[in-house]
């Protein structure tokens, strides 16, 4: 059997990949690297929160991602009457056989996609907290295990407050990255004007993988190699943001786990047997500025928790660039660049515009295939965490 470690083994795994980004692409058009994204929090065993203005697509996001693979999909509206049993479920007496039935709730999916999360109340959202963390729901004193693979997608929108209920830090820590949509540009607007004025793309969306196959991109993710190096780099940058003078809350251990998985998911789509540090530097900022909270200081001078992340980045001394592996060095990717990470939010400020200054530079680390410099569409986001 061919496995994640053998050529063949590779081959298989990122032709289902392409094949699941294709597909995503047709319906998303212009957006390459939040595709991108998603797919590695899939990959990763993690879940994604897409932050965003109305309009932008994030729900078409979801939908295209759940389509794309066949396996069982739950879509919830989070309103303010939602309830906790509707997510998780509710045990109903049967008369006939005189004893309580577990009848599942929405969480019992392969993909649940949450529209508006922030609109039920904070019960409703707690709901999914054990779910999310530990993938298992527990009912009257009674524990059921969910599905794999199983992933969360919820949409917010992070500048109407009105009937809203913002996410508590607890929760908005589960998610393994946030991305934001960005507005189109022109050109894809206009194709997109082509695609979607006839009538919805999701409805000729036939899925391109199922479940098995998740299954087994997700066991080849786990057999990619981190060195301790590049590990221990990991728990630098993460570190880092606890003793920032700007941030009152650093990131969690949690945090750094998210940012290890995360990484080794995006090795294995750029056919890679280990990670490199351009990889966490690509994915510190959908990764980790959500779980970060500014200073009453750094609020006042707007900077946002995505530009401390930046200097974080440029002052933490990257790992010698030695070969991770046993394999044969490294070559710069051939993905284009800013691989990763949400483009420029409309509602955010500009960020500023820092380029890391690495004395020993993996390739891509000044703006290339996965860097973090203005060359890049990843650097300078400046969206800031919803309050």
């Amino acid at each position: 059997m061919s496995t994640f470690n053998d050529q063949a083994g590779r081959g298989e795994l990122a032709a289902t990949a392409a094949r699941i980004r294709g597909a995503m692409e047709s319906v998303i058009e212009g957006k390459p690297e939040v595709v991108r994204l998603a797919l590695t929090v899939l990959l990763a065993e993690g879940h994604l929160l897409v932050e965003d203005v109305p309009g932008v697509g994030k729900t078409m996001l979801a939908k295209s991602l759940a389509r794309s693979v066949d396996c069982s999909v739950r879509r919830v509206q989070f309103t303010p009457d939602l309830l906790p049993s509707d997510i998780t479920g509710v045990s109903v007496y049967d008369q006939e056989r005189r004893e309580f039935e577990f009848k599942p709730g929405a969480i019992f999916a392969n993909i649940v996609v949450g529209d508006e999360i922030n609109r039920a109340s904070p019960k409703t959202q707690s709901a999914l907290l054990e779910s999310m963390a530990e993938h298992q729901v527990t009912v009257d004193g009674t524990t059921y295990e969910l599905q794999t693979p199983f992933m969360v997608i919820a949409t917010q929108n992070p500048v109407e407050m009105e009937g809203t209920y913002p996410l508590p830090e607890a929760q908005r820590d589960r998610f393994m990255v946030r991305v934001s949509m960005g507005y189109p540009s022109p050109e894809a607007e206009l194709e997109m004007l082509g695609v979607h004025g006839a009538g919805s793309p999701l409805d000729a969306l036939d899925p391109v993988a199922d479940a098995r196959d998740i299954v087994k991109l997700i066991e080849a993710v786990r057999e990619v190699h981190v060195s301790p190096g590049v590990a221990r780099y990991a728990v630098d940058l993460v570190n880092a943001t606890r003793r920032s003078p700007d941030l009152r809350l650093g990131a969690s251990p949690r945090a750094t786990l998210h940012l290890v998985r995360a990484a080794k998911a995006a090795a294995a789509l750029d056919n890679r047997t280990y990670v490199l540090p351009d990889d966490m530097q690509a994915l510190a900022v959908p990764v980790l500025a959500h779980r970060l909270l500014p200073t009453a200081e750094a609020q006042m001078s707007r900077r946002s928790v995505e530009q401390v992340v930046l200097e974080i980045l440029r002052s933490v001394p990257v790992p010698g660039a030695q070969n991770p592996s046993s394999g044969p060095p490294p070559r710069p990717s051939q993905q284009p660049a800013a691989a990763y990470g949400p483009t420029m939010g409309a509602y955010s400020g500009q960020a500023a515009q820092h380029q890391p200054q690495h004395p020993q530079a993996y390739p891509g680390a000044h703006g290339g295939p996965y860097g973090t410099g203005p060359g890049s569409r990843f650097h300078g986001n400046g969206h800031g965490p919803a309050r």
